[in-house]
């Protein structure tokens, strides 16, 4: 009802303006444009170079067709900016109001005048500015990244802006720039210390878990805010810290920087057994990559005597189609992974172009925070009989993005291409489902009751995944989250390794 009632307001103000030229608001007519060449630089802006990016960017939003939205739904999606500021564009104007009064109200360029609309999206980018403090304080960069941000979620809500290379980098999450702990503060005010990155600066410095930092530069942790603590930790840029830390052992002084920190796609334990099964492979898919899919390839190839593999995708994610065709092709060999639908009639199947190379049993563990082509990949798992869905279900942000690269370094990330299963199934909204539900089976005594259960043949799991108009959120509700880490990575592992150690249960489960 807000968005309605300011839109409301909006449209009547702009009703009451019987005539308003941008003449009245102290700029040029549109038709000479609405900068002056001997002004490049307005409050601190380029205004030129700012234009000529928004004109980009739409122009290059139009080879995808909006996501089937118009670039009215963009320009208003600046109001986004601040809760006082309301934008109309109509078929003959653009019109900004802040609060109660009209402080921007521009002729609309004519269709596909890309130059026009890159203007006009800059000059409101001023007003906004001048209204607003803390866009008044962004820099350039800065600014950039919340107005294209803004553009592109009212275009697609999980869209995004890369301001260059380097954004891109730090945001993918596989590069950190940080010192390398993980803590939160104790009842005292200062950090104690949960985790600290292999290989990093406080890695290196001999900081360990359950260390309490209790100084930063000389300042006490207590009487710094969340703000500054999380500055020292990671950040864009490098720096020095000089820390004192409280160990088990006494208090000691370490210097910290911040550096780069290399994070694997993968992750790779090979759990011994006896001599005849090889043990159990279990493998963690943080995301999928050439380099996850590198990494489990020389996995297998190392242990190729191995009697089961714990596929772990509970926290996986991607948005490489290819990728993930290349890992499901390790198991699955040449058989759809996935359809690509970007528009209602057009799909594009993904086959891997290689065999298998393994066939040992699998177990994929999922969850709510599987998602991408991670769910893609669990279901190929499921519709070609290669492993036993086990967890909760996954998130259903089954999509990938259209990269469009800009003129200024950046690009775009429209997340615009839904996936679906190999067999043509929906995944986008509505997830994977397990066919062993963790959370229903949390005790060692409800274990023991569902393994026997299977064994007996009394085990009549509903496939889910099987009925294309069952209520997700019933699902959901049936299957819960487990909200408690320690305890599902517990129930995971038991779960897993007698599934894939009990050839009777496997074959059971895989039948479902």
């Amino acid at each position: 009802m807000k968005v309605q009632s300011a839109k409301f307001k909006v449209q009547r103000l702009f009703g009451a303006l019987v005539v308003c030229s941008c003449v009245s608001l102290s700029v040029p007519a549109f038709c000479e444009g609405l900068f002056f060449p001997d002004e490049p630089v307005q409050d601190g802006m380029h205004v030129f170079d700012m234009s000529n990016t928004f004109a980009d960017i739409y122009e290059k939003l139009d080879s995808v067709k909006w996501g089937g939205k118009s670039i009215n739904v963009a320009i208003e999606s600046l109001e986004k900016l601040n809760k006082d500021a309301h934008i109309a564009a109509t078929d003959e104007r653009v019109v900004l109001v802040w609060r109660d009064s009209i402080i921007a109200n521009y002729p609309r360029p004519s269709a596909h005048d890309w130059n026009g609309f890159g203007e006009i999206t800059t000059a409101l980018v001023l007003k906004l500015r001048a209204n607003d403090p803390y866009l008044h304080s962004a820099s350039e960069s800065e600014t950039y990244q919340m107005v294209v941000d803004a553009l592109m979620r009212g275009i697609d809500e999980r869209g995004r802006y890369i301001f260059s290379k380097r954004a891109e980098i730090s945001e993918d999450g596989r590069i950190l720039t940080s010192v390398g702990i993980n803590g939160v503060r104790d009842e005292r005010g200062n950090l104690r210390i949960h985790g600290v990155f292999k290989g990093s600066p406080a890695d290196a410095a001999g900081v360990h878990s359950g260390d309490i930092i209790a100084e930063i530069n000389g300042t006490p942790v207590a009487d710094m805010s969340d703000d500054e603590i999380e500055a020292f930790m990671s950040g864009y840029n490098s720096g020095t810290s000089k820390v004192r830390l409280i160990t088990p052992s006494g208090n000691r002084d370490v210097v910290l920087r911040r550096a780069t920190i290399v994070l694997a796609d993968a992750d790779v334990v090979h759990r011994a057994g006896d001599d005849e099964s090889g043990g159990i492979l279990e493998i963690v898919v943080h995301n999928i990559s050439d380099g996850a899919v590198g990494i489990v390839n020389e996995a297998l190839a190392r242990y190729d005597d191995i009697g089961g593999i714990i596929l772990d995708l509970r926290a996986a994610t991607g948005d490489d189609e290819r990728a993930a065709a290349k890992l499901a092709g390790l198991f699955i060999g040449q058989n759809p992974v996935m359809r690509i639908a970007q528009t209602a009639t057009e799909e594009v199947e993904v086959v891997p172009g290689s065999s298998a190379v393994t066939g040992v049993p699998v177990v994929v563990l999922m969850s709510d925070m599987t998602r991408g082509t991670a769910e893609a990949l669990a279901a190929a798992f499921y519709e070609n009989g290669r492993g036993v869905l086990v967890g909760t279900p996954t998130a259903g942000l089954a999509r990938i993005a259209t990269r469009i690269d800009l003129e200024n370094g950046g690009a775009l990330e429209l997340m615009n291409k839904s996936l679906k299963t190999g067999s043509g199934r929906d995944i986008d909204g509505r997830g994977v489902f397990p066919i062993v539900c963790l959370s229903n089976i949390r005790t060692s005594q409800q274990q023991n009751a569902f393994f026997l259960n299977v064994i007996n043949n009394y085990f009549n799991a509903t496939d889910f995944n099987k009925m294309p108009n069952v209520n997700v959120a019933d699902v959901r509700k049936g299957c819960p989250v487990i909200t408690s880490g320690a305890d599902e990575d517990s129930v995971a592992s038991a779960v897993a390794v007698k599934i894939l150690t009990d050839k009777k249960v496997y074959n059971r489960l895989i039948a479902e």
